[in-house]
């Protein structure tokens, strides 16, 4: 299966219900989605050739990069106590797929 954006906004904000918190506006999450797809371009993760296991970025690292480019991005409204649940939930999305 493909990447669906919308499908990946819906699997994160109900990720974020289901943890007692609020789900936030499909462009909030969409900013974070491509957060994280910078960090694997950043990193060489898009790669064809990439190996699939070796390289695996930890949470902890895919975190700091997107904490870090939050705090550059003045219109972003997502809550810090937010992130680990959002970038958790994509990456399950992404699991799900089986696309890596």
């Amino acid at each position: 299966m493909d990447f669906d954006e919308t499908k990946a906004v819906e699997f994160i904000n109900r990720a974020l219900v289901e943890k007692g918190r609020s789900p936030y506006p499909d462009d909030e999450i969409l900013n974070i989605i491509d957060m994280i797809w910078d960090f694997y371009e950043e990193n060489g993760l898009l790669d064809i050739d990439a190996d699939d296991d070796d390289d695996a970025p930890t949470l902890d690292e895919i975190l700091e990069y997107v904490t870090r480019m939050l705090k550059k991005d003045k219109g972003a409204k997502v809550d810090a106590d937010d992130l680990s649940v959002i970038i958790n939930a994509e990456l399950d999305y992404e699991e799900s797929l089986d696309i890596f």
